[in-house]
This record gives C-alpha cells, sequence and structure tokens, in this order.
C-alpha cells in the first residue's frame, strides 16, 4: 500500500500524457509516440507548479517500466528468423555499429561532450533510436535531460533520413536490395526505417520494407552485447573507486537478461503473432510512458542551450554511418 500511495500520482500522470501521444504517434509515425510524449512532458512541468507528489511516481516510470518495456521488447525477436533472413546485413551493420561509437568516442574528446550523452546518442544512432538508448541509459546511469537530449537528437536525424533518403538512393541508383539494406543500416528508429522504405516502395512500386524491417531488427540485437558491455566498464570503474560486490550487482543489467531470455522463449516455443503482438504493443506504450517521464524531469531551457555539441556530435555519427553503409555495399558487390 506503500508503493501505491507514493507512486500513483506519478504513474498516472504519465499515462495520461502517454495516451494522447501514443495517438499523436499513430497519426505522424515518422515523429513517433515517444517523442510527442517527451514534448509533452517538458511542456507540463512548465505549467504545473506543485509537481511534489508526482516526483516518486515520475522516478518509478523513467526507471522500472522503462526497463520493463525493454524486457517486453524480446518478445518480438525471433532470433532464428531474424538471424536467418538478416545474415547478409550483418557486415554491413557491424562496420556501421563500429563507425558510429568510434565517431561519437572521438568526438566526446574533441567536442569535450559530457560521456553519458555521447555514449546513448552513439548508441542510439547506430542500433535502433530509442530503444537502445532506453536499454543503455540505466547501465550508465544517465540522468532524465541527458536521455531527453539524445532522443531529441536521434529523432531529427531520424526525420531529415525518412525525408531525403529515398531520393538520395535513387539518385544513387540504388537497387531495391540495396536500399533496404541502407535504410535498415544507416536510420535509427524503426518508425522512420518504415517510412523511408514506404517512400521507396511507392516511388519504385517495389517491397523494400519488408527486407529494410528484418534489417531493422537483426541490427537491434546489438542492444545485448553493447549494454553488456558498457555494464561491465562501468562496473570495473565503480570497483576500482572502492564500491562493493554489492554495487557491482546493483550496476548489471538484469533487465537486459531478461530481455535475452524473453528473445529465446519467443525463439524457442516459435510464439504466434497472438502473443507476442499484444507484448510488442505495451512494450511500446511503457516507453512511450518513460519518455513522458523524461519530459517532466527535463528544463527544456537547458537543454536547449547545451544542444549545440550533441546535435553535432550526432550529425556526425549520422553522416559516418550513411557513407560506412554505402561503402560497405559497393565493398561486398550488392550495390
Amino acid at each position: 500500500m506503500n508503493f501505491i500511495s507514493k507512486n500513483w500520482k506519478g504513474i498516472l500522470l504519465c499515462f495520461c500524457i502517454s495516451v494522447p501521444a501514443y495517438l499523436l504517434g499513430n497519426l505522424v509515425p515518422v515523429v513517433g509516440g515517444p517523442v510527442f510524449a517527451i514534448l509533452i512532458g517538458m511542456v507540463l512541468t512548465l505549467i504545473l507548479k506543485k509537481k511534489e507528489s508526482f516526483h516518486a511516481g515520475v522516478s518509478f516510470t523513467s526507471k522500472k517500466i522503462l526497463q520493463t518495456a525493454v524486457v517486453l521488447l524480446g518478445f518480438g525477436m525471433n532470433l532464428t528468423e531474424v538471424l536467418a533472413q538478416g545474415k547478409q546485413s550483418l557486415p554491413i551493420i557491424a562496420a556501421t555499429i563500429s563507425t558510429s561509437l568510434l565517431t561519437a568516442w572521438l568526438l566526446y574528446k574533441i567536442l569535450n561532450v559530457p560521456e553519458n550523452s555521447a555514449i546513448l546518442i552513439g548508441v542510439g544512432s547506430s542500433i535502433c533510436g530509442g530503444s537502445a538508448i532506453a536499454a543503455t541509459a540505466p547501465v550508465i546511469d544517465a540522468d532524465d535531460e541527458e536521455v531527453a537530449q539524445a532522443i531529441s537528437v536521434i529523432f531529427l536525424f531520424n526525420i531529415l533520413a525518412a525525408m531525403f533518403f529515398p531520393a538520395l538512393g535513387g539518385a544513387l541508383g540504388l537497387s531495391n536490395e540495396g536500399f533496404s539494406l541502407f535504410a535498415g543500416t544507416a536510420i535509427n528508429d524503426t518508425s522512420s526505417v518504415t517510412a523511408a522504405a514506404s517512400a521507396w516502395d511507392g516511388l519504385h512500386g517495389s517491397n523494400a520494407l519488408n527486407n529494410a524491417a528484418i534489417v531493422k531488427m537483426t541490427r537491434t540485437l546489438a542492444i545485448i552485447p553493447i549494454t553488456l558491455v558498457l555494464s561491465a566498464v562501468h562496473t570495473h570503474r565503480s570497483r576500482g573507486t572502492g564500491s562493493s560486490t554489492v554495487k557491482m550487482r546493483k550496476i548489471f543489467p538484469w533487465f537486459v537478461l531478461l530481455f535475452v531470455l524473453a528473445s529465446v522463449v519467443t525463439t524457442l516455443f516459435s510464439l504466434p503473432a497472438a502473443v507476442t503482438s499484444p507484448l510488442k504493443g505495451l512494450s511500446k506504450f511503457f516507453i512511450i510512458m518513460a519518455m513522458a517521464a523524461i519530459g517532466f524531469n527535463t528544463n527544456i531551457v537547458k537543454l536547449i542551450k547545451t544542444g549545440g555539441k550533441p546535435i553535432l556530435l550526432g550529425f556526425c555519427c549520422w553522416v559516418a554511418i550513411s557513407v560506412v553503409s554505402l561503402l560497405m555495399q559497393r565493398v561486398l558487390g550488392i550495390w
């Protein structure tokens, strides 16, 4: 009862923000529910004067419900199907992820961007946008403003990619297969991959959307090793400062292991869409709720003032991934 009395107001607030954000995300999928939730949350926190009673529930939503969303995401991953159909894209995926992380690390050093922001933007650019940021943030103890900033940067380049990639692919003479690989490896958010591939199909009368989605799902699997490596690094640093084994257990991302377990269950038992679809839908809604909480905890004025360097970092990651994706196609003889 103490948990309910302490948290219900904040959880209900995030839910109320999430419903219109979810509906707006369906109407404008290239923007997506999570971005709308962050925006509504940031505006609402400026309006509400007495916010103390919401803090506990909002904090619970931004952390525990976010982790639950990542676990449920695993039920949408049939590992056998994803790897069987997406294996051609694996070299390109490995190259683009490595490029993004290296670019983020170099610019973190050169531009003096906060470390957590650089990690979140690098991971979000290289893997799968909001979902990767959601999985990584608890591992590195990122605060809500860092998460909101990373999501905002990723969103900006999602929009640009969805708008310009179909025309760019046509100008470069990409085949349908080539554009599927390009969209699936160089655009980070599922909704934007879908938007770009759908636009390509409309222009060329093809079926690139299905292949692009498979490439994107294959790329999502990188959440597992990336978060585990970051956890190991974070744990090593904590131990180096004298933290105990208890601290190490606290840092370890158990929710990522549950994500893996959910994927294994889906794979071994070939769970039907009637089971996995509602769980995937719930995962997406929980991510929207968590983004509402993060938006509510974010100072929009500070976010705008400090946004220049993170945007430049995100731009460089986006350009580097796009170039490497196309170069790898040349090397592999696909384009």
